[in-house]
């Protein structure tokens, strides 16, 4: 038995209602857009993040956790986290380098995100290439390490006095344009259907109770 029918014998335990949602938001996913979290340890402004681009249709997450381990906080995320890929980066003694090589190795241009570059505006980045949003913490923003990887620097323009954006402000900002932007082009950025295949069986293995043992029997009556 392999993962499609996998899946489908698991689809067959859940609601129709839920599948129905499944099915809904797997086709508005992406991957062409991803973000990443620079060492960040406000739960709240990370959560609100995470809540954000699951909302926008982003299917993944990348924490980097340098010096600080991030929680998230349930009451702000609402639960998103559940059905998002967090992959997080907290082994190796750079996890920034980790976490952004790995990332152009498939394709991402990183995109660093500061209010002190003057590369471009966020509404001036380029839709068509696949592309990791980079974000640092509320004080300090990014480190240097990942300045200097980045292959471009993005800011979001502001009239007032003071100098930056709220952090979970800054990234929403940063994923809606980009992903308005990304919907109303030709850009193919939707899933793939063995990425689809991945991730429903992913959700569906979340959505029943002791999945484990249930896949574990489907399995033994298959042979």
């Amino acid at each position: 038995m392999d993962k499609s029918e996998l899946l489908d014998a698991l689809r067959n335990m859940i609601t129709d209602n839920k599948n129905e949602l499944f099915d809904e938001v797997i086709e508005k996913r992406t991957r062409h857009l991803t973000i990443i979290i620079e060492n960040m340890f406000q739960e709240q402004n990370a959560s609100a993040v995470i809540r954000t681009a699951d909302c926008l249709g982003l299917q993944d997450v990348h924490i980097i956790e340098n010096n600080n381990k991030l929680k998230i906080n349930p009451d702000i995320s609402l639960g998103s986290s559940k059905w998002m890929s967090i992959h997080q980066y907290y082994k190796n003694e750079n996890n920034t380098i980790d976490c952004i090589r790995q990332l152009k190795e498939q394709g991402y241009t990183i995109a660093a995100t500061s209010p002190h570059k003057d590369d471009m505006l966020i509404s001036e980045l380029p839709v068509e290439n696949k592309t990791a949003l980079l974000f640092g913490t509320e004080l300090t923003g990014l480190s240097q390490t990942a300045m200097n990887e980045a292959d471009v620097y993005v800011k979001i323009p502001m009239f007032g006095f003071t100098e930056s954006y709220n952090l979970s402000v800054s990234a929403g900002i940063c994923m809606y344009d980009f992903i308005h932007r990304l919907k109303n082009s030709t850009v193919k950025w939707q899933l793939s259907e063995s990425e689809k295949t991945d991730i429903l069986y992913d959700w569906a293995r979340k959505t029943i109770k002791r999945s484990d043992r249930v896949i574990e029997n489907l399995l033994k009556d298959s042979k």
